[in-house]
């Protein structure tokens, strides 16, 4: 990349840009991949990437993340190990996470290879062998220690350090208490000097205790002596502990020839993982710009960029004004004018970066059914000061960007220029601008510059290759509004500016006056226009929110009325079923009761078919009853309502409403202004809306009692972050940990506490083997003594 090149990729803000991809990154390679970003040589390749990135943004959109967890910078010991170097225990397991994590890699993306094509063709390339993992993590604990598992030798010889040492210990405590041996210690009490047990004995009673002196305090007063009952055990112990460090420096020799043997493929999957880290990256950029993919077109059809926003304002979580950005042929250059700060060099820059991006392969921030070409290169000349080390002045090094820029311009460059010729004479500098932007042009680039001169605002009217955009200026606040409008060129507003910054209103009207009276014809009618444009922007907008004002409560009255009518029409067919349901069973009923009759008439089994026969006649009355007082309630009744304390109801036999205040059975006691009384449920209708209001009269005991209750608050609720894992197989538990962890990140939490015991340490080694790949866990290790300390393993997730 030349001189020029770079210098207009720091004036556009790429590298605040290829920062923020690196901080998306989870690995030390993809990070290093983000920052060494390159553009991509063909519109071919620039489409193939956008569907990469696509691929790992739809796993994002899923919830699903590639299981790329890996400690530390294995490379680093991969390669020294290649190089016959002996790695140390922390080192080996780092080695053993790049080979987990290139197997799951794999296998998460070969299980989704139908949905992603293309990262799982760059998935291939990753090894699938995890023997090498196994050893490792078979003979290195997550502590970074050797293990005890890591050949029968050490732990036998680890066994027989351990046994010495617990006899050891038990000589020197008997020694301790014995009472000739009581008068000649300084103290009672046993150290280790020179991986030697030694006690603390009176310089004067050296001779009295025989054995090996290994060190004296500073008085020379005490001597630290190993007593010769233990000597012999003592160096029974050295040579054990000396055995034992040879076994544990074998195995980490063996364990690093391993990793030597798949240096160079272990090398090569690092950088797949590194790439995958980075498309992953790229995706999750995309989403926060909420940015898409644009058509790829050829740089002679121009581009149309909808709902573009700047992307390092976004990233910044400023709100950002979108605006349509367009430039569409025979027109090559876009003039873009309007008042200072108003957004002029935010546009042409998000146009140049989202340039950029496209030339990187990522996605820009504008909407979907955006078009841009694929540009051979992007040149800037923004924000251009003068170098006094140099002896330029603004203009002169304005200048000379703009020259090193046209030399090299052609058909498929993007040329951005922020105030072209300004620091000049208004004339002079119109006239070279003109001359500078038509060379362009001939050149064959497409162009973006901002200006204030009216001479370029005037090219659009008689060039076709020119077109004009402007930056809105809202002239009754005199502000910006930041709003890109295409077709026409905009006037500086300088005096309005002024005037809102709170230049003197002399200054500014003396400023008018000037202004006035020297010409500016295009100025005064370009302001005017504005003005006009203004006036009947807010008559539109105050005629349209009306509209749809008017709109909008004709739908609702719309709705309303149609759901009344809906409500309605279900209810009286829900009593009509009911009602002709209860008539029919009657019906039967009494056809078996009078065939019963005539089959046997006696005076007493005609009394009590009159009673069955009344008691049905009620029965349909009261169905009668309910029916009229439904449809006479109309919108009101709530059909399938629930009876419940407080809700409105009708009673039915008396046509009057009614509030609950409780149900017990199939009765229920309701409130009917003064009177409490208790109705059957099928006497109650409920009712839409709120009960009626109490009289006046003052509350019982009881209900002050309930009022209170129904105040207290309510218990806190706190999510089960514990998971107690004691007495299931080592498959049950992985299953029952992934979900847990899974809840749990969903719903946020940042730590969880398993509890597995201590028993034989294979449930507790099997779960620190499967969180330490775990996508979800950013740490975990045993937990504080007042939570079980080694018997259960406090988690840390990822946020």
């Amino acid at each position: 990349m030349n001189t020029s090149s770079q210098s207009s990729l720091t004036h556009l803000g790429w590298p605040e840009v290829v920062r923020a991809l690196a901080g998306e990154c989870r690995l030390p390679a993809g990070r290093r991949r983000a920052e060494a970003l390159s553009f991509l040589a063909s519109a071919a390749e620039v489409r193939e990437a956008l569907a990469q990135v696509e691929e790992a943004r739809q796993l994002g959109e899923a919830r699903l993340t590639l299981p790329l967890g890996m400690s530390g910078a294995p490379e680093e010991h991969v390669d020294r190990a290649g190089k016959g170097g002996v790695l140390e225990p922390a080192a080996l397991r780092e080695c053993a996470s790049l080979v987990r994590a290139a197997a799951r890699t794999r296998r998460f993306l070969e299980a989704r290879a139908a949905q992603s094509q293309r990262l799982w063709a760059i998935a291939q390339g990753l090894s699938g062998d995890e023997r090498l993992a196994d050893r490792v993590e078979r003979a290195i604990e997550p502590s970074g220690a050797v293990s005890d598992r890591a050949s029968p030798e050490l732990g036998a010889l680890r066994d027989r350090v351990r046994g010495l040492h617990r006899a050891l210990k038990q000589r020197v405590e008997e020694l301790l208490a014995d009472e000739g041996m009581q008068r000649h210690l300084r103290d009672r009490y046993f150290t280790i000097r020179d991986e030697r047990y030694v006690l603390p004995i009176l310089a004067s009673s050296r001779s009295q205790v025989p054995g090996i002196v290994h060190n004296a305090s500073q008085s020379g007063q005490t001597l630290f002596v190993e007593p010769e009952p233990m000597v012999d055990m003592g160096n029974e112990l050295t040579i054990a502990s000396a055995m034992a460090a040879e076994e544990e420096a074998r195995i980490l020799r063996e364990l690093s020839e391993g990793v030597s043997r798949r240096a160079a493929e272990l090398l090569a999957d690092l950088e797949v993982l590194g790439r995958l880290d980075l498309l992953e990256a790229e995706a999750r950029l995309a989403a926060e710009l909420d940015a898409h993919a644009p058509e790829v077109c050829a740089p002679d059809a121009g581009f149309e960029l909808l709902s573009l926003r700047h992307p390092l304002l976004v990233l910044q979580g400023k709100k950002v004004v979108a605006s349509h950005v367009r430039l569409e042929a025979p027109r090559r250059a876009l003039i873009v004018s309007g008042p200072n700060g108003g957004g002029k060099t935010v546009t042409i820059t998000a146009v140049g970066l989202s340039a950029c991006l496209l030339r990187a392969g990522l996605p820009i921030p504008a909407a979907q059914g955006s078009r841009l070409p694929f540009y051979a290169e992007v040149r800037a000349a923004i924000d251009e000061r003068g170098d006094l080390a140099r002896d330029l002045s603004t203009f002169t090094a304005h200048l000379t960007s703009v020259r090193d820029i046209a030399q090299g311009a052609g058909p498929r460059s993007l040329v951005l220029v922020d105030e072209i010729a300004a620091d000049t004479d208004p004339r002079e500098g119109a006239a070279l601008a003109t001359a500078i932007l038509e060379d362009l042009l001939e050149r064959r680039a497409q162009v973006l510059v901002t200006t204030h001169l009216d001479e370029l605002k005037a090219l659009a009217l008689t060039d076709e290759r020119f077109a004009n955009a402007r930056v809105g200026f809202d002239a009754e606040r005199l502000a910006p509004t930041y709003q890109l409008h295409l077709g026409s060129p905009g006037s500086s507003s300088a005096l309005e500016v002024a005037q809102r910054v709170g230049l003197a209103p002399s200054v500014v009207e003396r400023a008018r006056a000037a202004l006035t009276g020297q010409g500016g014809a295009l100025t005064q009618a370009l302001r005017a226009l504005e003005e006009e444009r203004a006036r009947l922007a807010a008559e539109r907008r105050g005629a349209e929110e009306a509209r749809a004002a008017a709109a909008a409560a004709e739908a609702r009255a719309r709705a309303s009325e149609e759901a009344a009518r809906r409500a309605e029409r279900e209810a009286a067919a829900r009593m009509g079923e009911a009602l002709a349901e209860e008539l029919e069973a009657a019906r039967g009923e009494v056809a078996r009761v009078l065939a019963e009759l005539q089959a046997a008439p006696t005076l007493r089994k005609a009394g009590e078919t009159q009673k069955q026969l009344d008691a049905w006649r009620a029965t349909v009355a009261q169905a009668s009853r309910a029916a009229d007082a439904q449809a006479r309630a109309g919108v009101e009744a709530e059909p399938g309502g629930e009876l419940r304390k407080g809700a409105r109801v009708r009673i039915v036999s008396l046509g009057q409403d009614a509030e609950v205040l409780e149900v017990s059975g199939d009765e229920a006691l309701v409130r009917a202004g003064a009177l409490k009384v208790r109705r059957p449920r099928a006497d109650l209708l409920p009712l839409k809306g709120k009960a009626p209001a109490a009289p006046g009269f003052g509350k019982s005991r009881a209900e002050k009692l309930d009022a209170a209750e129904e105040a207290r608050p309510a218990a806190v609720v706190l999510p089960d972050r514990r998971l107690d894992a004691r007495g299931l197989r080592v498959d049950e538990l992985l299953r029952e940990v992934d979900r847990f962890l899974d809840r749990l990140y969903a719903e946020g939490a940042p730590e969880a506490v398993i509890l597995h015991g201590h028993g034989t340490g294979a449930l507790k080694q099997a779960l620190r083997e499967h969180l330490g790949a775990s996508p979800y866990v950013a740490s975990f290790g045993p937990g504080e003594r007042h939570e079980g300390g080694d018997a259960v393993t406090a988690v840390k997730l990822r946020r």
